[in-house]
């Protein structure tokens, strides 16, 4: 084990400089920048710096290297570039490098990072033969196997220092039987010629990438025009054929096309028939026509009733009258704000098998058949080991390596907001059993690929399954997954324990020392801080479990470790081999990039919870690999469907698709219980209002499941923004275009912030939206090219040529983590655009809706894919309490963007008139609250006084009231005609509406009151993921009442209303005169609140026999509030009158 620091700076000033330059300008000096130093291939390490970009992109010297050279001597000679980067990114993927604020980066080299041995070459710590020269102690090469490299006949094993040294010693004689080496060349003993072409001199790794996409925009303007510049392509390509280029000219085929040269790559081009990736379903037209007319019809309808309420006020009762007609023009208000949207639902469906065809099957431009899709970058976020249990987020975690997609091009990050170190070990136990678990969900086609909910998958596994061995391997591999569940559940133990022997180790060593010292004086008790150990012998740097300075929860250096170092680029088939547990023959057996990451986190600063994480991935992963699009997920929402990738990958790669932000899937839910009490599957949210949405600007963005394109993460604009106009009703129209004069350069102008059309994309500013550091700003215009569409039809714009995404990728190198670790540091985004327009922004407890909404607002559109097989799985709260919390943190970033600068009356005109009345609902909704609580009560004063909301029960009244009930159980019967859902599903929605609407609503208005009025700021807790204690009860969670003030209002209202109707129906029948009309209106209504309270009321019942005491308490206390209440109001005028209106007889 070792650990080597990074030194900082990372400008080609001297920090004292710099700060100088700051001062005498009034600012303050930046934060101090990160420093590096670079592992040569001698073990040396040596200062390595880059300028700051000064000026554009593309112009000449744009870059200032400081190379430190290091004179060849016996015992440093250059290493061959495929060697030497290997090596480097094996040691990359076997330390932990910390760092952070006023702090130094280091690199820790881990022997070990689980107590069980690391078995796949790919994972961080696996284990490889020591050399056996004596004195060294060096690993012996290996290849992407983990087979070692044995240079000689007689297979002594030596590492590379030792071999290049009997090379270079003239001789060539292995030091075990003292023969000559017959091979002496480390690229034939490696026999590995699928690593990246060494650059060429002077040519750094970001100017090759950048040549990329500079060299084949002459490709893409012949694709698209016809017309080739051979001058522009010598110029763009600085005179280098070929070279970096994934598409040059073949032997001056890229002519004019007269002479008759090889011109056919760019005439097949123009030529082929484009089949597209996507489709737009249509909702029928016998469905969507009548459900456009009822909205209309009722619209009116609406309108008369509240003109003859108003024109007919109850003169007996003007305040009961009075309070009725505000709440129901609030809510005629309310039901447009939701109704409107819904104009113009859409359905989709994608196309597998043409992506498959346009991007992974050999053609002109890609005649090995290697996969041409962009990169994907997963995020998963946990914060919290006890609130989400760390098995949840490791099956979430297999689930992701397992997708298909290509492996090469797939990456997933973990942010572990609590940097424990339960979730470090967890997630390296995971890329561990994913060794096993990959290869064979590869194997035999498994779905779904999240263990946990395979192996308990009620369908019979064995159906459509052909392949002989498929029972032996899932029995091997069930008993495997059973002890990989003991193992993680077993590590809180585990690293108590160990941590506990080496506390006591320490102890005692300390204890002798001062007992050396003190020459038999008396002395105190060695007091230590009791640190949390990692399997390797040394302190955790995260969170401790005993808290201790700069280890806390929220005072910890940042951490990025390798779990899983990237894939070669050539599948890696397992081999026939006796001794392993399966047989993985033809299997591809690589594993996708895993990466572990934990943010700095320090006193003093904010980290915006959720957001801040998010955005700390966003660069850490723009560093390491630069995926064009990104797909977020929380710790327990797995991949249900594995090609769910490729479905959202069909948008963003069709025609079109350049202008697409993200695409969001509907959230699914495992472990509901089958009535869905309290509407936990929300599928009128996912199946109703989102596919509407999907028909204008598309869907919000609901926090996971959702793919992202990164340069819209980025706060750039969309292309071809100028040409897009939306008008009031575009979405059901045709869509205007303004001609540009300046169409052309538009087109070419992909990266553009802000609405000024002379606003061409400076990258010498990028470093004040986007922060100090070179590696992140240059990484923006590659991820900007790697994410367009194929340019494979004159009628795709801003597209990239086929076959420009085959290079493999860059290997990692510790001068890359460490920029990542710079950019996970809590200062990184002092004086940034992170945030405010960068990123996920911060300022709301749902910065998922607000950063959809900043994208929206600035032209882009998004798509709502919904998938055969779903896409993604999760769990929901299904106890009463979670779920109102739940309810009361959305409810409560609601009325914060009300209140806030993202309200949809101040969107920009880029916006579409219905989606902004969409966003505006989503602010407006939590206000509901108010008018529904009156309204609740008014049936019940209405029973108390005798009174009701209109003078009279007459035909008009009823007339109106039957229309706008009928008409509202029509456009019900449609939407669940068009959508899908199930009637059961649409009267649950119904009823847990006016339980959150009178509960945690009302609560996240008085909260949202309070932020803005006397900046309180607002808490929530977070959503617990762990099942219940009662293991054989699926459904314990639903009987468990858990009591909190959310439900005072709620259990008000029932006992109110039931008061109400006993005191009625009393009247009524021993009075004189009896009213009737006002008796059954009054209970009509009574019945009607009492309908949507009952799943809540039968919440607070919990099991049979198990109702609690406080219940009880509750409602005797206010039973006789109300009854002492009206009594108050109301008194008796005799011993023997109940409310002065009648007499016992």
């Amino acid at each position: 084990m070792a650990s080597h620091s990074f030194k900082a700076s990372r400008s080609s000033r001297s920090m004292a400089s710099t700060a100088d330059i700051e001062m005498e300008q009034g600012r303050p000096p930046f934060p101090p920048t990160v420093a590096f130093a670079r592992r040569t291939s001698s073990g040396r390490y040596v200062n390595l710096s880059r300028d700051d970009l000064d000026s554009e992109l593309g112009t000449a010297g744009d870059y200032a290297n400081y190379t430190v050279h290091l004179p060849p001597t016996p015992d440093n000679q250059p290493m061959e570039p495929s060697i030497s980067s290997k090596v480097e990114e094996q040691y990359v993927s076997n330390s932990l490098f910390t760092g952070g604020f006023n702090s130094i980066t280091r690199a820790h080299l881990m022997d070990k990072v689980i107590e069980s041995e690391a078995n796949h070459p790919q994972m961080a710590g696996s284990k490889g033969s020591s050399c056996a020269v004596p004195g060294c102690d060096s690993k012996v090469m290996s290849d992407e196997r983990g087979v070692d490299i044995l240079p000689c006949e007689c297979d002594f094993k030596i590492c590379r220092d030792c071999f290049l040294d009997a090379v270079k010693s003239g001789e060539a004689v292995c030091p075990g039987c003292k023969e000559p080496y017959k091979v002496t060349d480390l690229d034939e003993l490696n026999m590995d010629t699928r690593q990246p072409l060494p650059l060429p001199p002077g040519m750094s790794k970001m100017e090759r990438r950048l040549s990329i996409m500079k060299s084949t925009k002459s490709v893409l303007m012949r694709s698209q025009t016809g017309d080739f510049d051979q001058n522009r392509w010598l110029y763009e390509t600085k005179g280098t054929y070929g070279y970096g280029n994934a598409i040059w000219p073949k032997d001056g085929g890229f002519g004019n096309g007269s002479d008759g040269g090889d011109g056919s790559a760019p005439a097949e081009i123009i030529n082929k028939p484009w089949r597209p990736l996507t489709r737009k379903l249509k909702i029928p037209a016998a469905v969507l026509s009548p459900y456009r007319l009822l909205i209309f019809i009722r619209m009116a309808v609406l309108g008369l009733f509240l003109a003859w309420r108003i024109n007919h006020p109850n003169q007996d009762a003007i305040w009961l009258w009075g309070m009725s007609v505000v709440c129901e023009v609030w809510f005629a208000f309310s039901w447009l704000l939701d109704q409107l949207p819904k104009l113009c639902p859409v359905n989709r469906s994608t196309d597998l098998s043409v992506l498959k065809e346009k991007f992974e099957e050999p053609s002109a431009d890609n005649p090995t058949g290697k996969s041409d899709l962009p990169g994907v970058d997963v995020f998963v976020s946990t914060a919290d080991p006890e609130k989400e249990p760390p098995l949840v987020t490791a099956n979430t975690i297999l689930s992701i390596l397992a997708a298909d997609y290509p492996v090469e091009k797939l990456a997933c990050y973990v942010s572990d907001d609590g940097g424990a170190l339960l979730t470090f070990e967890a997630m390296a136990e995971a890329a561990s059993f994913a060794n096993l678990w990959v290869p064979f969900c590869r194997k035999h086609g498994i779905e779904p690929r999240n263990p946990e909910s395979y192996f308990n998958s009620k369908r019979d596994p064995y159906k459509n399954k052909v392949r002989p061995d498929f029972v032996r391997d899932r029995r091997r591999v069930k008993r495997e997954y059973d002890e990989f569940k003991v193992r993680i559940n077993g590590l809180p133990d585990s690293i108590r324990r160990r941590s506990d022997a080496y506390h006591a180790r320490e102890e005692i060593k300390a204890m002798k020392l001062q007992r050396q010292n003190a020459n038999d004086e008396l002395f105190e008790t060695v007091k230590i801080p009791k640190a949390t150990w990692m399997a390797d012998g040394t302190h955790w740097p995260g969170t401790w479990v005993v808290s201790a300075p700069e280890h806390s929860k929220g005072d910890h250096a940042g951490i990025i470790q390798v779990m899983l170092k990237p894939p070669s680029d050539e599948p890696l088939t397992g081999i026939s081999d006796d001794t392993k547990l399966l047989d993985f023959t033809d299997v591809d057996i690589r594993l996708p990039l895993l990466v572990y990451v934990s943010r700095e986190k320090r006193p003093g600063y904010d980290h915006n919870k959720k957001a801040g994480a998010m955005n700390a991935l966003v660069r850490a992963s723009a560093i390491m690999s630069n995926g064009p699009f990104i797909l977020n997920l929380d710790c327990d929402h797995y991949i249900y469907n594995s090609q769910a990738m490729r479905e959202g990958m069909c948008f963003m790669m069709d025609r079109g698709g350049d202008r697409l932000c993200y695409v969001q899937f509907p959230q699914r839910f495992e472990g509901i219980d089958p009535s869905d009490r309290y509407a936990n599957h929300n599928t009128v949210f996912f199946d109703v209002n989102m596919r509407a949405l999907d028909g204008l600007q598309g869907p919000v963005y609901v926090g996971t499941g959702c793919l992202f394109r990164r340069i819209a993460l980025y706060g750039f604009d969309p292309p071809r923004s100028k040409e897009h106009h939306p008008g009031c009703c575009s979405c059901c129209f045709a869509r205007r275009k303004r001609a540009s004069v300046a169409a052309t350069s538009e087109e070419n102008r992909a990266l553009r912030m802000g609405d000024s059309d002379d606003e061409d994309m400076n990258i010498s500013q990028f470093s004040k939206k986007f922060g100090n550091s070179n590696f992140l700003i240059e990484s923006i215009p590659l991820a900007e090219f790697q994410g367009r569409p194929l340019a494979d039809h004159p009628s795709v714009k801003n597209g990239r040529p086929p076959g420009s995404l085959i290079q493999p990728r860059e290997p990692l190198d510790a001068s890359t983590v460490a920029e990542a670790i710079s950019a996970i540091s809590c200062w990184f985004e002092d004086k940034t655009e992170w945030g405010q327009r960068v990123g996920w922004i911060y300022g709301s407890v749902t910065e998922d809706v607000v950063t959809g909404y900043r994208m929206h607002n600035r032209g882009w559109r998004s798509i709502y894919c919904v998938t055969k097989r779903d896409a993604f799985r999760g769990t929901a709260p299904i106890n009463l309490t979670d779920r109102l919390h739940q309810v009361l943190r959305w409810a409560t970033g609601s009325v914060e963007i009300f209140f806030s600068r993202n309200n949809a009356l101040l969107a920009s005109s880029r916006m579409k008139f219905l989606q902004r009345i969409a966003y505006l609902n989503v602010g407006i909704y939590p206000f509901t609250s108010i008018f529904l609580i009156v309204y609740c009560f008014l049936p019940a004063l209405s029973l108390f006084s005798g009174q009701f909301i209109v003078q009279t029960l007459n035909v008009t009244f009823l007339v109106y009231l039957l229309t706008i009930t009928l008409t509202l159980c029509m456009l019900a019967v449609l939407e669940i005609k068009w959508s899908g859902i199930e009637l059961e599903e649409w009267w649950r929605n119904e009823q847990f509406w006016l339980i959150g609407g009178t509960s945690a609503h009302l609560a996240a208005v008085l909260q949202g009151l309070l932020k803005v009025l006397a900046g309180i700021e607002i808490s929530f807790t977070l959503t617990s993921k762990s099942a219940g204690d009662d293991l054989d009860d699926e459904f314990a969670d639903l009987y468990i009442v858990k009591w909190t003030s959310l439900m005072m209002p709620p259990i008000v209202i029932m006992m109110t209303n039931l008061i109400a109707i006993a005191v009625g129906v009393s009247r009524t029948i021993y009075s004189t005169i009896p009213q009737w009309s006002r008796l059954l209106g009054g209970v009509f209504f009574s019945f009607w609140v009492l309908a949507h309270l009952y799943p809540f009321a039968k919440g607070l019942m919990g099991r049979r026999g198990r109702t609690p005491t406080i219940v009880f308490v509750w409602s005797g206390l206010i039973a006789i509030t109300i009854s002492l209440l009206w009594v108050a109001i109301n008194p008796p005028s005799g011993s023997t009158q109940i409310g002065g209106s009648f007499q016992f007889p």
